[in-house]
């Protein structure tokens, strides 16, 4: 789901020309229960390390949720929500130390060695089996990419994407909806990350592959020579795929974690952060 960063200003090209993305779930439905609660104050939370918050995202962290894969500077729309978290729960900035995780190792059943990660986590019923979620900051929709002049350019629905070969990044949200929506004739192409995704279809390997709308933008915009966003997935988003603050399943934190993102919600904070790091993902076209 994510894209080693170009320079800055090459997304800021990309990201500051239309709207906004649609309002968050106001609702709560898909945090998981655990059995914290209580005073949600830097000084009662049962964090890893005494007056820290240790947060988790992967190595690298890409463009737009990270900049110059570095979580600590907070800019990026994830890096900016972490931060935003960490704030309401009571942490300053330098209260805050980051911890580098696979995101494949992340949603495993296990000890965690953060507070809690970042990084573009869906909320499904599968994964609350093994983590926790926070309530989402995020509702996001899937999308089809491709390379100018491939099979897949100019494809304006999915029945004609069944008989090409498209691919994903394992065990994320857009190999599922590969899989459940698209179904290609030849199965989908699965592939250890984006990056090894993202070479496969500029070396003509596969036709097209799904990612996040967000990074679909990054990537034809900044890292694909001649990318197309070929459009986006219905009803891949708006409620359906919503992003969560994942952590340890029956974690202490998990409810003051919500609240936090609830406020943040409420006080327009995502919003805001949603126009500066990811305004122009409401203008990809839906696929029929």
């Amino acid at each position: 789901m994510r894209r080693r960063p170009l320079a800055l200003a090459v997304l800021a090209a990309t990201t500051l020309a239309a709207s906004a993305c649609a309002p968050q779930d106001q609702s709560n439905d898909a945090a998981s229960s655990s059995s914290g609660g209580g005073d949600c104050t830097a000084d009662s939370l049962e964090t890893l390390e005494s007056g820290t918050l240790t947060i988790a995202t992967d190595e690298p962290a890409y463009e737009p949720w990270f900049s110059g894969d570095d979580p600590e500077n907070g800019n990026g729309f994830e890096a900016a929500v972490a931060y935003a978290v960490a704030d309401q729960l009571g942490y300053s900035k330098d209260q805050v130390t980051w911890a580098q995780v696979p995101f494949n190792a992340a949603i495993q059943p296990g000890a965690r060695p953060f507070d809690f990660d970042i990084n573009q986590f869906s909320i499904t019923d599968e994964r609350k089996q093994a983590v926790d979620f926070s309530s989402p900051y995020y509702s996001v929709s899937q999308a089809v990419i491709t390379t100018a002049g491939s099979a897949a350019d100019g494809v304006t629905s999915v029945a004609d994407l069944k008989g090409l070969r498209v691919g994903a990044q394992v065990s994320t949200t857009s190999l599922q909806v590969l899989t459940d929506v698209i179904d290609p004739d030849a199965g989908p192409v699965v592939f250890n990350s984006n990056d090894d995704a993202k070479l496969a279809l500029q070396n003509g390997q596969v036709d097209a592959i799904v990612v996040d709308l967000p990074t679909a933008f990054f990537i034809t915009a900044a890292e694909l020579d001649n990318g197309v966003i070929v459009g986006q997935l219905k009803n891949s988003g708006d409620g359906g795929d919503q992003f969560g603050l994942l952590l340890e399943k029956g974690s202490p934190l998990t409810d003051c974690v919500s609240q936090a993102v609830d406020a943040l919600r409420e006080d327009g904070t995502l919003a805001d952060l949603e126009q500066q790091w990811l305004s122009e993902v409401a203008d990809a076209p839906v696929l029929s």
